[in-house]
């Protein structure tokens, strides 16, 4: 039997034939386009033979083609939301469902998707420009909680669907949004509205939820807001806008004014994204255990027409009380206004910037009610500034008459202080000097002091105006003369150009009330400055001249007013001025018609022959500067 041979070309034959094989597979497969409306026409032919069985039977149950869609489409969110799917089923389930609450000073329109607030109107107001004023409009805003599902989903309320249940219950609107896993277990959003009010009443709970959530992932909420511009100067606008929160112990803070900020706090109770005049604000009952917060400066540019100043974020993680959700909150959406405010017993009031310590104490004591008292009887808000100013002149006058008879008290007693510095020059009687001049005002009865008490006394009332009238809505788009709002700047001309240095500093804008309120402070300037010549020491050897500085002060204060109030509220101009111009009339009256510095002269020589009682502080005084006086000579000597 012949025996068979290893044939290598039927292996070569083979191996390219493989080849071949391979090559034109590989040439021939789909491209990925192919593969995709492959697996799309798959599927169509998957749902048409799921539902043309039904519709062969349609005439005879016209709901069974609805039950078919509504069994395919809760296939489908099966794949996306798990145990969630229910809620993209219903009704409700459309991108353009809502529901308004809407009463005399507030109109909310409520999402179904996410059930949070789409749009917020404040009717009773507009912005610089006359336009409706919305706090919510155009997605600028986001109220979105993320949360982990039972079968390992992680979800956001802001993609998912509510659905809606509107009634009246006494006389309040009840808006019931429920995210729904079946009929009877839900995560509900309730919205109560009463008639007058701009606080709305917000609760979140649940009900079987605890077994649809996983309870080892956090349960987040995030509240994200850009705010809209609403006044005329962008840039003032932003520096009366923060945002505000309460803390532990009531503690009030807040981030910063410029730029960027964030801060990490505990047991946050409420949250305020708060503007120059209208504040949206988030109390909880159950405070945040902790908050996280950040604030970011969007435009400055006065060049610009800007749709947004800043942007706020607060995110915080929710306890659940058994698995389930159970939040007592409420939302303020509204104005900045302390009558309002201070009705709600959460120190809430506290966003309004009224000034820290004594000062924010003479404003909510004194004058607020002072200024609503004047509201009842004068409709002109300039007529009432003006009114108001007087009377804290006419209060403050008795310290300025104090001021300025210190001051004449010193002037007649200066030629005497001149001999006393002539007879002993230099600089080793400098404490034998100053021990004479003091003996010399102790014997008159004058103290350099008693001119500089009762101008300290008049700085809180300064800077709680400061404060008061930028923070007053009361005073916003209200005119008076030029001024088409007290609440902003005054602009009588202005231009397009950008100006480098003066467009930032000063701006683009030329106001008037800035300009009257800065003459009215130089003259008043020029007028202290000869009084307090008249009564200043003659300048002694090492120390600075002051009448060179308070010179420089006469022109320097005039000129910063000038540039920076030229952005502030007019309101503070005018005040400023009619102050000025008052102090300037009531120095006047002093000066010619009370104060006789004659009269003075003779009571202070009558002063001088009385036997004066040194108190215990001037003896230690004296007997320090003699010491002193006494070293000094020693070390003379020794050298």
């Amino acid at each position: 039997m012949e025996e068979k041979k290893f044939d290598i070309n039927s292996l070569i034959g083979f191996v390219l034939l493989g080849a071949i094989v391979l090559w034109w597979m590989y040439s021939n497969q789909p491209t990925p386009e192919e593969k995709l409306e492959a697996e799309k026409n798959k599927i169509e032919n998957v749902e048409k033979a799921t539902v043309t069985p039904t519709l062969t039977d349609s005439t005879s149950n016209p709901n069974i083609i609805s039950q078919a869609t509504d069994s395919l489409s809760l296939v489908k969110a099966q794949g996306q939301l798990g145990v969630f799917a229910y809620s993209a089923t219903l009704p409700s389930a459309k991108e353009d469902g809502e529901t308004v609450l809407e009463n005399d000073l507030l109109k909310l329109v409520i999402s179904n998707k996410g059930g949070q607030i789409k749009e917020a109107l404040l009717k009773k107001y507009v912005t610089y420009d006359s336009l409706p004023l919305y706090m919510v409009k155009d997605n600028n805003a986001n109220f979105n909680i993320n949360f982990g599902t039972s079968d390992n989903r992680t979800l956001n309320t802001k993609d998912l669907f509510f659905e809606p249940t509107l009634t009246k219950v006494d006389g309040n609107q009840v808006l019931s949004m429920k995210l729904k896993v079946s009929e009877s277990n839900f995560l509900e959003y309730r919205y109560v509205m009463k008639p007058t009010e701009y606080m709305v009443d917000f609760t979140m709970r649940s009900q079987g939820l605890s077994a649809s959530l996983d309870t080892n992932k956090p349960v987040t909420l995030d509240w994200s807001t850009e705010a809209f511009r609403k006044e005329k100067s962008i840039r003032y606008e932003n520096q009366q806008t923060e945002l505000y929160y309460e803390k532990e112990d009531e503690n009030i803070d807040y981030l910063s004014v410029g730029g960027e900020d964030d801060a990490e706090e505990k047991d946050v109770n409420w949250v305020a994204y708060k503007q120059h005049f209208f504040s949206t604000i988030l109390i909880t009952e159950q405070a945040f255990s902790t908050a996280k917060l950040a604030s970011k400066t969007l435009s400055i540019d006065e060049d610009v027409d800007t749709t947004f100043t800043k942007a706020f974020y607060l995110k915080a993680p929710l306890a659940l009380q058994g698995g389930e959700f159970n939040y007592n909150m409420n939302w303020y959406i509204g104005p900045n206004d302390f009558q309002i405010l201070k009705k709600y017993d959460r120190n809430i009031k506290e966003v309004l910037n009224l000034g820290w310590g004594i000062f924010g104490y003479i404003n909510r004591l004194i004058f607020i009610p002072v200024f609503n008292f004047l509201q009842l009887f004068i409709g002109n808000y300039g007529l009432i500034i003006i009114l108001l100013t007087i009377i804290v002149r006419i209060i403050m006058s008795p310290l300025v008459y104090k001021s300025y008879l210190s001051s004449a008290k010193m002037k007649v007693l200066k030629p005497e202080m001149e001999e006393i510095n002539k007879r002993l020059p230099g600089k080793e009687n400098a404490m034998k000097r100053q021990q004479e001049t003091m003996a010399l005002q102790s014997k008159a009865g004058v103290s350099p002091l008693s001119g500089c008490i009762p101008a300290l006394l008049q700085m809180p009332v300064f800077f709680a105006l400061f404060r008061f009238f930028p923070s007053n809505i009361d005073l916003r788009q209200q005119s008076f003369l030029w001024a088409d709002d007290l609440s902003a700047y005054d602009s009588v001309f202005e231009w397009k150009t950008h100006i480098p240095l003066v467009s930032s500093l000063y701006g683009n804008h030329f106001s008037l009330f800035p300009v009257l309120a800065s003459v009215a402070i130089f003259f008043y300037m020029k007028m202290s400055q000869g009084q307090q010549m008249g009564m200043q020491q003659p300048t002694q050897e090492g120390m600075p001249d002051m009448q060179k500085m308070m010179k420089m002060m006469m022109y320097f204060s005039p000129l910063m007013m000038l540039v920076f109030f030229n952005r502030y509220a007019s309101s503070l101009s005018l005040y400023y001025f009619v102050s000025n111009l008052l102090t300037i009339i009531i120095m006047l009256v002093i000066k010619h018609y009370i104060i006789d510095e004659e009269k003075i002269h003779a009571k202070i020589q009558e002063n001088k022959k009385k036997p004066k009682k040194e108190g215990k502080f001037r003896q230690r005084l004296n007997q320090a500067m003699s010491q002193a006086q006494e070293q000094q000579a020693q070390q003379k000597n020794k050298k």
